[in-house]
């Protein structure tokens, strides 16, 4: 059960990436407005994607309410959440107003330190009765020379849960750049290791790419929606048992992390935003 207060006369529109070629893709979008639509918090909950339909460019002209709140479902700060989402939407920052609405930009849903439950909670799942005192924690960004944040994101939350003192190792990891996934058995002390994918849906990443690079696959498999790879663990390989979870973005709890981005808004950004529109 998600708890917040009733926003009368107030819209919601999550912001996704969709694939053309992956079904598998949209689909944690879908179930996030669903179980929020279910609250009755917002007016209008709705999705839209840049590479799907709905498409950021005509959602707004969908929404009837004069308060809207857009967050991007993405792992981190980036590219798109930096330029193509304002860009489509029109923003003009962290608030804009225009044709009677005021829409209200949040952070996306990576940022917030309510992730890190989620992460643990996922750790937790793929890998139950397994104790933490006696496990490797990998989380697996992309990664990649074009954009640091790709990579903050994950040792971000690294570094979080290390601190806890739950697992001996936690460590961040990466299919474009080192640390590299595929290196994962000779960097991990533990017998047990789980590995969680930081992204947000089971893509060709989490069901393809990262499987042949752990080595549970020889080759590319079938869609997420046809796979088994997240349901047979343990994997007995290189002397380890290692336990491989699904995409981050996939667990009911993110539903939370998005409204906890609408209240951190509240709490800071609209102020900024107030102060801006004064000056």
């Amino acid at each position: 059960m998600i708890f917040m207060e009733k926003r009368p006369g107030t819209a919601l529109v999550i912001v996704g990436h969709g694939s053309t070629t992956n079904p598998d893709s949209s689909e944690p979008n879908h179930l996030l407005a669903d179980a929020i639509r279910a609250q009755g918090i917002f007016d209008e909950v709705l999705c839209c994607f840049w590479k799907e339909e709905p498409s950021m460019r005509e959602i707004l002209h969908s929404v009837s309410s004069p308060d809207v709140y857009i967050v991007p479902n993405f792992i981190s700060e980036g590219y798109f959440t930096q330029t193509v989402i304002p860009r489509e939407l029109e923003l003009e920052g962290f608030m804009t107003r225009r044709n009677g609405k005021t829409i209200r930009y949040c952070e996306p849903v990576g940022n917030h330190s309510s992730m890190t439950e989620v992460l643990l909670k996922r750790a937790r799942e793929t890998a139950p009765g397994i104790p933490e005192s006696e496990t490797s924690l990998l989380i697996v960004g992309h990664g990649t020379n074009l954009n640091d944040n790709s990579a903050k994101a994950a040792k971000s939350q690294c570094r979080i849960i290390s601190e806890m003192g739950l697992y001996p190792e936690v460590l961040p990891t990466y299919m474009e750049e080192a640390p590299l996934i595929s290196d994962w058995a000779s960097m991990t002390s533990q017998q047990n290791v789980v590995v969680i994918p930081f992204f947000i849906s089971d893509g060709l990443h989490s069901y393809q790419d990262i499987p042949v690079l752990l080595g549970i696959r020889e080759e590319v498999g079938p869609a997420a929606s046809q796979s088994a790879v997240f349901k047979s663990n343990p994997h007995h390989l290189h002397g380890k048992n290692l336990f491989y979870g699904s995409a981050i973005g996939t667990d009911p709890m993110m539903a939370r992390v998005l409204l906890d981005q609408v209240r951190a808004f509240d709490l800071g950004k609209r102020e900024i935003a107030t102060e801006a529109d004064q000056n």
